[in-house]
């Protein structure tokens, strides 16, 4: 087995040109030793032509989770209860969900216990991240918008008495607002996010 030399791979994630580098393969040949290697549960397969090895996986924390979640679905930032959780702005916690929004596709994935969901937004929406050290993450208030927006159309479900309001920036919130549907704002406006006019 020549597993060993994969673990040379000075990255947190890797593909089929890797391995067929590592290995000294052709890419045909990486291709098949990588479903191997996943079968022999050595290599855990992110997406199609992405793995990480089997004890990086296990070690890995929620930043590193982060980071895969960003690749899962390329673009997309981590958003909705996740980031408010990262921020402690919820009481709510979350073990091995991760969501993030997208612009794609709406999808869900599972990679052992842990769960990657994706959200589709229109792109005029998807803005109001920030990287923070090696992935994409929403800023606590576009969070906040983003979970109102989807839950707006019926499409997410937030535990709204959770959320610790003092910890946002109302300022931001209303900025922000302003790319929003009116549903969206109604809401906002319902729940003491924004003022009423």
């Amino acid at each position: 087995m020549r597993l060993q030399e994969l673990t040379k791979i000075p990255k947190l994630y890797f593909g089929y040109a890797d391995i067929a580098r590592a290995l000294e393969i052709s890419t045909a040949s990486a291709k098949v030793s990588a479903s191997r290697y996943v079968k022999l549960g050595l290599l855990v397969r992110i997406k199609r032509n992405m793995y990480v090895l089997r004890e990086v996986w296990n070690a890995a924390g929620r930043e590193e989770k982060f980071v895969l979640a960003n690749l899962g679905q390329t673009p997309s930032y981590i958003s909705l209860m996740t980031a408010l959780d990262y921020y402690e702005i919820t009481t709510q916690v979350q073990r091995d969900f991760f969501e993030s929004i997208a612009v794609k596709r709406t999808k869900e994935f599972q990679v052992d216990n842990s769960y990657f969901r994706y959200s589709k937004v229109t792109g005029s929406l998807y803005f109001g991240f920030k990287k923070e050290k090696d992935f994409f993450i929403a800023t606590a208030e576009k969070a906040l918008l983003d979970a109102f927006y989807l839950m707006s159309y019926g499409r997410y479900a937030l535990d709204i008495s959770a959320l610790d309001a003092e910890k946002l920036d109302r300022d931001e919130i209303r900025r922000q607002s302003k790319e929003f549907p009116l549903k969206t704002k109604e809401m906002l406006k319902k729940h003491g996010y924004l003022k009423t006019a």
